[in-house]
């Protein structure tokens, strides 16, 4: 079977006098019979080609599957009078979500994801929240991948459904009365841009009185609960200004309270105990002070105006402040130290601070749910390369931790793997992290098959912890490595801005120069060595492509952001004006030219490229579908070397098939495809 070949159809950009040739630009229009034809005939084509990896994808997906224990039960952790967890069931795809009495009883089921996604191709479950006084619950769905989702509250004794409301966002909250929810409502671009306060049952939706609206489309709205109950959080933010309001949920009536006014560059987070506000932020005792290192200050509650902010913690330039959790005797600060974090516990009265001991030098770490306001105990969950993730109880009298869970994962032995943290060298002279794991020794493997992987965008960093599914590449000899690179937070802000707006092309050199240091270190070589990421990492590993196609043999893009410049200028798509904060907005010459540098579609090559796989969905909001879509034929078009596949999911969007065995069957896939390419005797 031949690949097949979009037909090209004139059509330039031109913007800033530069013209830029998109013959396949047609492929946006969905409505064009020829645009599902092409994108039909791609899936077709690369399920043939995929055709004799089917028996290695059948024995991945049954060893995935094996690692699974299929009926399980979560942590059960008390909220009021009641202990709530989840559980699965053999043979279901989705999640149960039960209760059962503190003091001992029968379980309620609350709600079952499975009965909820029958008759669905595509199901998920966005958010749930308990009502306070436990008698109802409310959640969000969404049944296409478009991320549009519908609200529904139920009476938790009776099972009716109260309300329901379409075309959320997926997240909400409940008033401190039970009968209110705080709803998102989301602009034509997707963005959530008001709150609106609901009573239960309501009438028409946009009848629905409106708490707080921004109309400035970089910033984005949502509403949440703070730890002990009474207040409520309003916040707008971008990745590089925010503003939040206080609302007293014992008295909506009063309104919102602004706690700093917007100012650019500013940012800041709020959590809200008995005592006061406590303020995260960049800001300091005047401009000239801001860092990418965050402080913490105290306000009293009666005023959050800046001359009444008291310092708590200052800044320190080898540490970022990830979160603050306020309890009534302590206070937990989660601080990331050379890219590990620290949960740090800060007793109120005596101001003794103590850090929970963890048991490898390098690990994941971070608070979990503790809704228990005056305990003195919190919950934290633990994981590392190696180490499947546990959910531990530490007991601030005691300073001790005690393991409720830890995900089972049969026929996983960890003492039979290894893992380690190396450094490339970037051209700048920047040290690189990249996280190893490896079946065998301490002794790190030499001119094995390795997979690499990267994201580096947002400030989000790409944890070391256990994946499942990787260990069927390391039970295969592959070496799995992640580069750290910048743009992402695996060392705090500072990290993230120094790859970003017009700086952003140093992600991808971090990333090439860590698969450099890979093969010059003897641990693979290029035709053993694959790269993997998704969206913004899809972006990573495109543009690498292009700057040094012959780094390695294969590539993996998942739903990859390549379309860069187009889409930018676009500012009717979701996320594009609030992306502007990201990216830069190319409306501005001078971020349209560094867009244009990296963008991976725009600088496609007549080369020969490694090969190619591309995975995508039809009803992506984050990364439309067409972007992938265009990038393939342009590569087929001009490539002079390389396999091009493209997988389009035509009814999922930008996390592929719903549920978890869909999750497992995606994984199996892609990976069967990547074993061929670097370890082809697995």
């Amino acid at each position: 079977m031949q690949p097949p070949v979009a037909p090209t159809r004139p059509h330039v950009h031109t913007d800033h006098g530069v013209e830029r040739p998109d013959p396949w630009h047609w492929l946006k229009d969905r409505e064009d019979p020829a645009t599902l034809a092409y994108i039909e005939a791609e899936n077709a084509y690369t399920s043939e080609a995929l055709a004799p990896l089917e028996p290695l994808r059948e024995a991945l997906y049954a060893e995935m599957l094996g690692r699974i224990q299929e009926t399980w039960t979560s942590v059960k952790v008390p909220d009021g009078p009641w202990r709530y967890y989840t559980r699965t069931v053999e043979g279901q795809a989705y999640t149960i979500h039960c209760r059962e009495p503190l003091e001992g009883g029968e379980e309620t089921v609350l709600l079952d994801e499975n009965a909820l996604a029958a008759g669905f191709d595509f199901f998920s479950l966005g958010d749930l929240e308990t009502s306070p006084d436990h008698t109802r619950i409310a959640y969000t769905f969404d049944t296409t991948g478009d991320e549009i989702h519908t609200l529904v509250v139920l009476d938790i004794a009776t099972g009716e459904e109260l309300d329901r409301v379409h075309g959320v966002s997926a997240s909400f909250t409940w008033g401190n009365d039970s009968n209110t929810i705080y709803w998102h409502e989301i602009d034509s671009t997707q963005r959530p841009w008001r709150v609106r306060a609901r009573s239960v049952p309501g009438g028409e939706a946009t009848d629905d009185p409106i708490l707080y609206e921004d109309p400035d489309g970089r910033f984005y709205v949502w509403i949440r609960r703070t730890r002990p109950g009474r207040f409520l959080v309003v916040n707008s933010a971008s990745s590089e200004t925010s503003e939040r309001w206080l609302l007293d949920g014992d008295d909506p009536g009063a309104g919102l309270r602004c706690v700093h006014p917007r100012t650019e560059g500013l940012i800041y987070k709020v959590e809200v105990d008995h005592e006061g506000v406590w303020i995260t932020t960049n800001d300091g005792d005047d401009p000239d002070r801001r860092t990418p290192e965050l402080r913490i200050y105290r306000a009293p509650l009666e005023t959050t105006a800046r001359a009444d902010w008291t310092l708590w913690q200052e800044t320190r330039r080898d540490v970022s402040l990830e979160g603050v959790h306020a309890f009534r005797d302590f206070v937990v600060v989660e601080e990331r130290r050379d890219g590990n974090i620290h949960v740090v516990v800060h007793e109120r009265t005596t101001g003794v601070q103590s850090e929970v001991a963890m048991a490898e030098t390098s690990y994941v770490a971070g608070m979990a749910r503790s809704p228990v306001y005056d305990g003195r105990w919190f919950h934290y969950t633990y994981s590392s390369m190696v180490a499947p993730r546990s959910i531990y109880r530490f007991d601030v009298d005691s300073g001790s931790s005690t393991l409720l869970e830890q995900t089972p994962v049969p026929g996983y032995d960890p003492a039979a793997f290894s893992s380690a943290r190396i450094h490339a060298t970037a051209d700048d002279g920047t040290d690189v992290p990249i996280s190893l794991v490896w079946k065998g020794g301490p002794d790190i493997p030499q001119d094995a098959p390795c997979m690499l992987y990267g994201y580096g965008s947002y400030g989000i960093t790409i944890e070391p912890v256990f994946r499942t599914v990787w260990t069927s590449l390391t039970e295969r000899g592959v070496v799995v490595a992640i580069a750290h690179v910048r743009g992402g937070g695996y060392h705090g802000r500072r990290w993230y801005e120094a790859a970003k707006f017009l700086t952003k092309m140093a992600t991808f050199d971090d990333f090439i120069a860590a698969g450099r240091h890979l093969v010059q270190a003897g641990i693979t070589r290029p035709g053993k060595l694959g790269i993997m990421g998704g969206s913004a990492g899809g972006m990573l590993v495109g543009a690498v492509m292009n700057r040094a196609p012959d780094l390695c043999t294969a590539v993996v893009a998942a739903v990859p952001f390549v379309d860069v410049v187009s889409t930018m200028l676009d500012a009717s798509l979701p996320l594009t004006t609030g992306e502007y904060h990201e990216w830069g907005d190319p409306n501005d010459r001078l971020y349209f030219d560094a867009m244009l540098a990296y963008s991976p579609y725009d600088n496609v090559a007549a080369v020969d490229y490694p090969d190619l796989l591309v995975i995508s969905g039809l009803n992506d909001p984050r990364v439309q579908y067409w972007e992938p879509t265009k990038w393939v034929a342009k590569l087929r078009a001009t490539a002079t070397g390389g396999e091009v596949l493209l997988k389009t999911h035509m009814g999922a969007g930008h996390q592929g098939q719903s549920g978890r065995y869909g999750f497992l069957q995606d994984k199996a896939e892609e990976l069967a495809w990547l074993v061929s390419k670097i370890a082809p005797a697995g």
